[in-house]
């Protein structure tokens, strides 16, 4: 039987339909499923679990019935849509999804089929899958040609047959009386996957089902990723003891159904579920009704034209999709997408386009009518759909008396705004780019700011004057103005500019010019840089690329600053990154931190300001590294005068191109020749390119002292003690418990049988409780290491290697503290190195972070210097311990020892490091112990109002390394 086409009641949709709208915090989806679906001449029932209510819908839209069940919550599926069946007063309703457009006149189709044809419970047609971008949409094929009735009078030739080609039924236009069952039936706990089977599976079960060779629903893509051939097939396929269980668990359930309903005895119900989920695994497994394949390329840049399609090279004219009607329904659909952008990846990819169309419409000095009309024609053809830039637009030609053209854009805006007024800006403020440029925006000085600024650096010889070095090595004459723009904006004129290009110049300049032109090759800048650098009146030097841009307030700042530190060789600032696609990235450095440099030098050597006598003093740029001339620059500064005044500005200079991060030959080979002056063999690898990490190779393997407390934890020290000695392949080591009088029978008894002669264990009892600070102290009396690491007893050592790792950090003569990298057993980081002022106390960022994960450049997996580490496990040199007179027994008895003692071994000039090459199972929590903590606060004032690890731009707030709140530079200050 192929079923009847046609009404029978002849009712209109209105009362025969309801389309049960779901939605969980996606607002930008919610609000343009709202606008796609309240066309529909029927009820809308829209749940919206978010946590917030969903602004602009509620009594917007008559035919939306709109309910706000945040009750529900993302994890709540199964109950919202339980709940959404209840709502639902007609025989027929259909779910949809907020980031679907179900055909409207195919939903109008299965309505009436199923009204022509009682003895079936379900009707739909084919998907076709998208994905948004900027500018263009693509489509995928995801169903194949299939059979289109399964109208056997037999339940189980329903049901095998669909899972044999099983196309997911969810979404198809269902009898609400054969839901309402459903939910009654499926468990409360019942999983995503087996909601799913379950759907598909009783619908067979209990009627038949139809699929019209229609075009039915066009569904966002999971970014290429078929959801059918992840979950469910591993639930139907997986062969462990769990799965089969569960499997057979489900099939019990199953089995429960009616015979009346199915024809079926509980025995058969149970088989025929477990044959259906074993059909269901191979259909998935071949690939016979489900796919991924990309058919269509859809840009959409032309107003007048509309969308420009692109045909791959295989298509499938079998399904129903390839007819004019069905391409305009596509043109619609992409409207709302593009005028209404919501996916994921199509907002990232706009993020850049919105944050450079910002750029051009930004006033420029020496504007012309002209000039505007042509950024904002650039700004226009990066993307039609900006509210913003179209309106602008059309103003402008109305300026210039371009009646016509002005009269085609104010009607494209229009068509935008009848679909929704809400422009791109909310959205833009509140990505990365958009929050940066309002930050930004707040750094520049007012008037009397300005004023005051000149009459200072007027009283002091205009202050430090600047050599900025622009490589213009491709002569690309248009990344060039955007530099010399920007400086000439900018509100620092303290600075000559000498670009170096490999183009004929334009004019003869010389090096007193304030603009001057030198012609260079590949092959000898290097040596050009120096010569200017030499003849340069300059106080400081800059080395730029052609297309970097300036801020606005940078220099400024840079200038009064430096000003006011005459000591100062070299200083770092902040800057901002233009990613691929165009999108703001901020780059706040911590200060100087020489281990972040030796392990991110593409990103922490870049655009330093040098005073001029200790670049010359270093010997120049070099060109045997003509890849790396900052970085090894840098390391030659350090080799000549240490680490002391390389400082860092936290204000951004420039808007630079993101630099890529690669195998890069010359910033490996200055490494390498700076380590050997150092002394030492080193081998450097990269775990990931643009990275490095040293292996010192250090000769000596000094006798280690692994102090571990105890204190009646017997289960806890146990498994400590274990993991030592069952994992460290160093084998010069030995382990000193640190009892704390245990009162414990139990481990009193353990500890007895330990210490034993040739054990490397060995128990220090200690006759009255002593403080934590006391008792480590105590244990470093009795440790015969020249090295201590002190670990906590309810830590666990993860990596064999843990202690050559620290000791090859530990082991520098400028290092003073080594810690490590604290995870749960789930694998999530619990603490990478200490933050003073973190969370209001003393905290780490990242914490809650895969251990995996890169973390704000690259910080979670690059060696790097903290202000403080971790007791938990921290490694020194037992004479620098004794030195500084071990842990404070006096208000830092229980809690922050280790913290006082690492900014000790900072203050008396030793670096601390911290390396995620030692990984340690551990909690991470930080003591509740507010007296301490303020004690702390008293004693070191400077690090807490400013912890050099870390970037006052930065919040130190949750994670840490996100963008602070907007505010202004306090300029007052800079001029006393």
């Amino acid at each position: 039987m192929q079923g009847k086409y046609g009404t029978e009641s002849g009712l209109p949709l209105n009362e025969l339909l309801t389309v049960v709208l779901v939605t969980h915090n996606r607002p930008a989806f919610v609000r343009r499923a709202v606008k796609f679906y309240s066309a529909l001449p029927c009820r809308i029932v829209l749940l919206d679990s978010s946590s917030q209510v969903t602004d602009g819908i509620d009594g917007v839209f008559p035919s939306v019935d709109y309910r706000h069940v945040p009750q529900f919550g993302y994890q709540g599926l199964r109950a919202k849509l339980d709940y959404g069946v209840q709502q639902v007063s007609t025989p027929y309703m259909v779910f949809a999804a907020d980031d679907d457009f179900i055909v409207h006149d195919a939903i109008q189709a299965s309505v009436s089929f199923l009204e022509s044809n009682p003895d079936y419970g379900m009707c739909h047609g084919y998907c076709l899958m998208y994905l948004a971008l900027a500018n263009s949409v693509s489509y995928y094929r995801r169903d194949k040609k299939v059979c289109e009735d399964y109208s056997s009078e037999r339940a189980q030739d329903r049901v095998i047959d669909f899972m044999q080609q099983y196309i997911p039924p969810f979404y198809a236009v269902h009898r609400v009386e054969l839901l309402r069952d459903w939910y009654a039936v499926m468990p409360e706990d019942t999983s995503f996957e087996w909601q799913e089977i379950g759907h598909a599976y009783y619908m067979l079960a209990r009627s038949k089902a139809r699929m019209l060779p229609i075009p039915y629903v066009v569904r966002e893509a999971n970014y290429l990723a078929s959801e059918h051939k992840t979950e469910v097939y591993i639930t139907v396929s997986a062969r462990d003891a769990k799965s089969v269980a569960e499997r057979e668990e489900f099939a019990e359930l199953l089995s429960t159904l009616p015979s009346a309903q199915t024809g079926l005895e509980p025995a058969q119900g149970r088989q025929l579920a477990l044959d259906s989920f074993e059909a269901m695994a191979e259909c998935l497994r071949s690939g016979c009704s489900l796919t991924a394949e990309p058919i269509i390329e859809s840009r959409w840049t032309n107003v007048q034209e509309g969308p420009d399609r692109r045909f791959g090279p295989l298509q499938y004219v079998e399904l129903p999709f390839y007819n004019q009607s069905f391409f305009d329904l596509l043109s619609q659909y992409e409207f709302l997408l593009h005028a209404m952008p919501a996916g994921r990846l199509q907002l990232q990819r706009l993020e850049g386009i919105w944050a450079g169309q910002e750029d051009k419409m930004r006033p420029r000095n020496n504007d012309t009518a002209e000039s505007v009309i042509d950024r904002l024609w650039r700004a226009f053809d990066s993307n039609p759909f900006n509210r913003k830039v179209v309106k602008r637009l059309a103003q402008q030609m109305e300026l210039l008396d371009a009646a016509d053209e002005a009269r085609n854009m104010f009607a494209w805006g229009e068509r935008l705004d009848a679909v929704s007024t809400l422009g791109h800006e909310e959205v833009f403020g509140a990505m990365r780019s958009g929050r940066l440029l309002k930050w930004l925006a707040a750094r520049t000085p007012d008037a009397d700011e300005l004023a005051a600024t000149s009459r200072h650096l007027a009283e002091h010889n205009g202050g430090p004057q600047f050599g900025i070095l622009i490589l213009d090595l491709d002569n690309d004459a248009a990344k060039l103005q955007i530099t010399l723009d920007s400086l000439l904006e900018g509100h620092s004129h303290a600075f000559r500019i000498a670009v170096f290009t490999t183009g004929e110049p334009s004019v003869a300049t010389t090096v007193h010019n304030t603009l001057h032109f030198v012609r260079v090759t590949q092959a000898n800048y290097a040596d050009k840089l120096n010569q200017v650098a030499r003849q340069s009146a300059c106080d400081w030097l800059m080395l730029t690329n052609a297309g970097d841009e300036f801020t606005v307030g940078g220099l400024l700042r840079a200038g009064l600053e430096l000003h006011a530190a005459p000591d100062c060789r070299a200083v770092a600032a902040d800057e901002i990154h233009r990613d691929a696609y165009g999108a703001l990235v901020d780059v706040f450095r911590p200060g100087f931190n020489f281990d972040l440099l030796q392990s991110l030098p593409a990103l922490m050597a870049r655009h330093w300001l040098v005073r001029k006598d200790v670049l010359l003093e270093a010997g120049g740029y070099q060109a045997d590294f003509s890849k790396a001339l900052e970085f090894d620059l840098l390391l030659r500064i350090i080799e000549q005068g240490g680490l002391a005044w390389l400082a860092h500005l936290d204000e951004p200079l420039l808007i630079a191109p993101a630099p890529v991060l690669e195998e890069n030959a010359h910033e490996r080979q200055t490494l390498i020749r700076h380590l050997a002056t150092r002394g030492y063999k080193a081998q450097v690898t990269s775990d990931e390119p643009g990275t490095y990490r040293i292996d010192y190779r250090h000769t000596e393997r000094p006798l280690v002292s692994i102090i571990v407390p105890s204190q009646d934890n017997l289960a806890q020290l146990q498994r400590c003690v274990t993991a030592i000695v069952q994992r460290t392949r160093y084998t010069r080591y030995e382990v000193l418990i640190a009892d704390n009088a245990s009162l414990s029978a139990d481990i009193l008894q353990w500890l007895d049988g330990l210490g034993q002669p040739g054990d490397r264990v060995r128990v220090l009892r200690v006759p009255e409780r002593l403080s934590a600070s006391a008792l480590y102290n105590e244990a470093s009396q009795q440790a015969q290491g020249e090295y201590l690491v002190l670990l906590a007893a309810d830590s666990e050592v993860v990596n064999p290697n843990w202690l050559e790792s620290l000791l090859n950090q530990g082991q520098r003569p400028e290092v003073g503290v080594v810690g490590a990298k604290l995870q749960d057993r789930d694998g999530n980081v619990t603490q990478a190195g200490l933050i003073l002022g973190m969370n209001d106390g003393v905290g780490s960022a990242f914490v809650g972070e895969p251990k995996d994960a890169k973390g704000y450049l690259n910080r979670l997996v690059l060696e790097q210097n903290y202000s403080a580490v971790s007791a938990v496990c921290l490694m020194i040199r037992k004479a620098l311990f004794d030195d500084l007179g071990g842990l404070d027994e006096g208000v830092f008895a229980d809690a922050f020892s280790d913290v006082d003692l690492c900014l000790k071994v900072g203050q008396a000039g030793y670096l601390v490091v911290w390396t995620p090459q030692v990984q340690v199972i551990h909690p991470g929590t930080m003591p509740e112990a507010p007296q301490a903590l303020q004690a702390l606060r008293d004693k070191w004032p400077g690090p807490f109002q400013h912890d050099l690890a870390y970037n006052k731009n930065l919040a130190l707030t949750g994670k840490g390394f996100t963008l602070g709140n907007a505010s202004s530079v306090d300029w007052a200050r800079l001029l006393a």
